[in-house]
């Protein structure tokens, strides 16, 4: 069989290590299926771009090639700390989002990598797609795209052949599930313990850190989003939610549904899923205790609403994850 031909499109700014992260990895993976007896090599991969020069975040130069015919294109990331310009940086990278698009439609496979979701979302490869992106940004993208649907507590996304991962690190959740899809479990594996990767991560939930949100100065539904993470367990109570903020439950819901595309609640409901998954990973508390510390008496209740938001029960997915870990 021909090599898989993985092409990664470098772009100014981008994060060096989200360009060679990936393809180091399946490096390593060619170097393992050469040693269970592969003859052929499983990738081809090329750093590709529609400029002719790339400077990277940092100042470091990366040569590139021309775009070419590709069955996986990898979009990395880049600089964007929470008060950037994000319309100037996405203005800048016109050229690379054409790209994306062109790509796209002539049938190569797109994955992104962290904040490489806004380049696919402005590309209109997003919409009416589930996707990911790095935590601190999940909302940002669902106020900005509110046709995609932001699986804000997922690691790795893949809806109709367009991937997209959470922060950083999570290339290398993508890079060890493509070598599992490509060359099978046991290389993968086997990948994982060279490079001293986790392959039993399911989720960025845990890594979520409220202090590193935006503050309450720069915006108004980012300030409601931490009140309810710092009251988690506490009743929702709309009127005194509004009270607190000094508007009316009408003003609230409005200027909240505005900039996140969903209600206090429906924010709250899927914070509660996200701390139950930590807990459910961390720790030995039953279910029932772990719905009543994020705020539900019924533990019916939260069942139903930890599946819709899983698609698991907790007892599943406890379950699930305990597997992983053997």
């Amino acid at each position: 069989m021909s090599p898989l031909r993985v092409s990664v499109l470098a772009h100014p700014g981008c994060f060096a290590s989200e360009v060679f992260g990936v393809p180091d990895i399946l490096t390593m993976a060619a170097h393992v299926a050469a040693a269970g007896g592969a003859t052929e090599p499983s990738y081809e991969v090329s750093v590709v771009s529609p400029r002719r020069r790339v400077v990277a975040s940092g100042g470091a130069r990366i040569d590139v090639s021309a775009v070419r015919p590709a069955d996986v294109l990898i979009v990395p990331g880049f600089d964007a700390p929470t008060a950037c310009d994000l319309d100037a940086e996405l203005a800048h990278r016109k050229p690379e989002i054409a790209t994306i698009r062109a790509q796209a439609e002539s049938g190569t496979a797109v994955v992104s990598i962290c904040v490489g979701a806004f380049l696919l979302a402005e590309a209109g490869l997003l919409d009416g797609r589930e996707a990911t992106t790095s935590w601190i940004h999940a909302d940002r993208l669902a106020h900005r795209h509110p046709a995609v649907r932001v699986r804000r507590e997922e690691l790795v996304v893949t809806d109709r052949g367009v991937t997209t991962t959470a922060a950083f690190s999570a290339m290398y959740d993508f890079a060890l599930r493509f070598v599992r899809e490509h060359d099978g479990p046991l290389v993968a594996r086997r990948t994982a313990r060279i490079a001293l990767l986790d392959d039993t991560r399911s989720t960025q939930a845990p890594y979520v850190d409220t202090e590193f949100l935006p503050t309450a100065g720069r915006g108004f539904s980012p300030a409601v989003m931490r009140w309810l993470d710092q009251n988690l367990a506490a009743r929702y109570d709309l009127p005194a939610l509004a009270r607190e903020f000094g508007v009316s439950t009408r003003t609230m819901l409005r200027r909240f549904g505005d900039e996140t595309g969903r209600t206090p609640l429906a924010y709250l409901h899927s914070a509660r899923v996200r701390r139950a998954r930590h807990l459910l990973a961390t720790t030995d508390r039953t279910v029932a205790r772990i719905a009543a510390e994020v705020g539900y008496r019924d533990s019916g209740t939260f069942t139903s609403l930890f599946v819709r938001h899983t698609g698991r029960q907790p007892s599943a997915y406890r379950a699930a994850l305990k597997s992983r870990q053997r």
